[in-house]
């Protein structure tokens, strides 16, 4: 089956180690990768979770959530899943989202 003259299914060409020491190196790779997935996805819902309970006007929750948000990415950072920079743009963003959330912006004045 294809698609514009492309195969639908790409197979990804590996080779395969064949020295012990690398085929150990492939599986621990392999584990954490899958460990590091896991942490990224962490970070990533905690944060949706934050953001979710700003836009429904659930700000106490927000609040509440926030340092549970600010660990799991601080722990992250740590384990070099997510750069220490990228790290504290998010919780410097999220923490900027939540404290402003319960203040209505003024308008703007209208300039002439």
């Amino acid at each position: 089956m294809t698609l514009r003259g492309f195969p639908l299914f790409v197979y990804e060409v590996v080779k395969m180690p064949i020295l012990p020491n690398a085929k150990k190196r492939l599986r621990r790779d392999r584990r954490k990768a899958r460990y590091n997935l896991e942490v990224k996805n962490r970070v990533k819902a905690i944060i949706k979770t934050v953001r979710d309970f700003v836009t429904s006007g659930e700000v106490e929750k927000a609040k509440k959530e926030l340092p549970k948000a600010q660990k799991i990415i601080d722990k992250a950072a740590k384990k070099n899943i997510v750069h220490k920079k990228n790290a504290a743009r998010k919780k410097s963003r999220l923490a900027k989202l939540v404290s402003g959330a319960g203040k209505k912006k003024a308008p703007k004045p209208k300039s002439k």
